[in-house]
């Protein structure tokens, strides 16, 4: 007869969540609503965790200007990801919109949006299932809407390529 595991909830204190968090932040880059999430998990009280990831903030341990500079290089070019997608998903990680203005909008005006949508449509065609270019037009724009891209810019692309 099989054995049912049930997993407890283990409590962290204060001292514990600094600890783990700063163990945590040597590997990989966090931000601080990623902090706040997982001290909440571990049931570390507000004011503390607030405590805490000031800490973490002193010690440069957790910075959201470097974490949002890595973020979005990283959804850029691995993940081919748009610029409202990149926002909105830095903003549901906890970055401030101040950060995400001053870090993010240079970046993105950096690198050519359109010229790496019409790659990323290019490649998408030819995988597509499509009966007129009506369709194959539809699917495209889904696409680069689904990836984070600007609706008119997502027009423009999808129509240049079904054209050619």
């Amino acid at each position: 007869m099989e054995q049912k595991i049930v997993r407890t909830k283990r409590d962290k204190t204060p001292q514990q969540a600094l600890q783990s968090l700063m163990r945590m932040c040597a590997r990989s880059e966090r931000s601080s609503g990623d902090a706040l999430r997982l001290m909440k998990r571990w049931g570390v009280a507000d004011d503390e965790a607030r405590k805490v990831l000031s800490r973490l903030q002193a010690e440069r341990f957790i910075d959201d200007a470097r974490y949002a500079e890595a973020f979005v290089r990283d959804k850029l070019n691995l993940s081919g990801w748009g610029a409202y997608k990149i926002k909105m998903s830095l903003r549901a990680k906890g970055v401030s919109r101040d950060i995400i203005e001053e870090v993010v909008a240079p970046m993105l005006e950096a690198t050519d949006m359109t010229e790496r949508l019409e790659e990323m449509m290019q490649r998408k065609l030819r995988t597509l299932k499509y009966s007129s270019p009506y369709e194959a037009k539809t699917k495209l724009i889904r696409f680069a809407a689904s990836r984070g891209y600007d609706m008119e810019q997502a027009v423009e692309c999808a129509s240049k390529i079904v054209e050619e």
